[in-house]
């Protein structure tokens, strides 16, 4: 009993100092490369082994013969020991490398290294990271777009103001010196030149509101059947004038209550027929109905018979200063779409453009009451 009692005390002591060596051995390499740690971590509990082996093999007086061969199974266990330390700690050295190459990459969208040999951790992320990389990637892609349409839109928008208020000069020239047969005339066309100016600059005024997120006014329960009569109404006689024919589709017995904002959604349906009705040809129809989904949500489709967009033009019809080809004409800022789109979003609603037929297919999705 006293010999087992020996030999444990001198085992966790063994045991006990070895690992204070180790723990000494990490605090010291605590700044260095990882691959010192590893190889100081998984080499202490096998030098302990070690030490308590060969300790115990000199207190049980074993036999030269048998003393030779627990040595050398344990030489042999160390070296596989060191050998499978280093390559363990060379495989995760390998990958935190690459993925650090990958986090410094970062900045400039570089592709992170791939490879076979990484553990999962570092597996997941360097997942992690080419999804960041992508995402960035879509980021920068947006922003460009946005700088683009930015600059697109200050050029139309110089174009349109620089044009109406070089008439206006002239005509005030003209009518300074006298030389304006028609005065009536000359003021009813300064005023109609100075109202296109000031839609203009309400529209400005109404897509930086609506971008900003801001509430414009108290959200109500509102009929979208009430809307769409509205709306209709105020552009028939457009319509008339362009030889356009509109047609309005509503459901008989449901009012197609939401809660939201009258004003702005009239003005964004309005903006939507008003565009479809200008990009008609005479002679053709512009189609408006409204109906309440199965889940609840309220669809108002504005069809027109403009000739469709481009498959490449789709996903920029809604951005600020788009005009597109000749088939859209050139007409107007390019806002009228911008501001539909925000003053849907701030109700939670979503919209979208489709070729269908002749033409093109606005829909515009309100949401439930409870859920806005």
């Amino acid at each position: 009993m006293t010999d087992l009692l020996i030999i444990a005390a001198m085992t966790i002591l063994a045991c006990l100092l070895v690992a204070g060596i180790g723990w000494i051995a990490l605090r010291l390499t605590r700044h260095a490369s990882i691959r010192y740690q590893l190889i100081i971590a998984g080499l202490t509990p096998v030098l302990a082994v070690a030490v308590t082996v060969i300790i115990n093999v000199w207190l049980m007086f074993l036999s030269r013969h048998d003393s030779l061969v627990i040595l050398f199974a344990l030489a042999v266990s160390l070296i596989v020991a060191v050998g499978l330390s280093l390559l363990v700690t060379r495989r995760i050295v390998a990958g935190t490398s690459r993925l650090g190459a990958g986090i410094t990459g970062l900045a400039g969208l570089q592709p992170p290294s791939t490879g076979p040999g990484l553990p999962a951790e570092l597996a997941d992320a360097m997942a992690d990271l080419t999804s960041t990389r992508d995402k960035l990637a879509e980021a920068r892609a947006r922003e460009r777009a946005a700088q683009q349409a930015r600059q697109e839109l200050v050029r139309h928008l110089s174009h349109d103001l620089r044009t109406p208020l070089a008439g206006l000069r002239a005509m005030a020239e003209a009518l300074e010196d006298g030389i304006v047969a028609d005065v009536p005339g000359a003021m009813r066309q300064i005023q109609a030149t100075v109202s296109r100016m000031d839609s203009l600059v309400g529209d400005l005024f109404e897509l930086s509101r609506v971008q900003d997120g801001l509430p414009q006014h108290e959200r109500r329960m509102l009929s979208v059947t009430e809307l769409i009569t509205d709306v209709a109404e105020q552009t028939e006689p457009a319509a008339r004038r362009q030889q356009v024919r509109l047609t309005v589709d509503l459901p008989d017995h449901d009012r197609l209550a939401i809660l939201g904002d009258d004003d702005a959604l009239v003005r964004a349906i309005g903006n939507l027929v008003t565009n479809a009705v200008r990009h008609t040809g005479p002679g053709g129809a512009v189609t408006l109905t409204a109906s309440r989904s199965a889940g609840g949500a309220v669809t108002v489709a504005v069809s027109d018979g403009c000739g469709g967009i481009p498959e490449q033009d789709l996903g920029r019809v809604f951005d600020a200063g788009w005009r597109g080809d000749e088939a859209r004409g050139t007409d107007g800022a390019g806002l009228g779409l911008a501001i539909a789109r925000g003053v849907v979003e701030s109700h939670r609603g979503r919209i979208a453009v489709s070729n269908a037929g002749s033409g093109c297919r606005f829909e515009v999705e309100l949401p439930l009451p409870q859920a806005s």
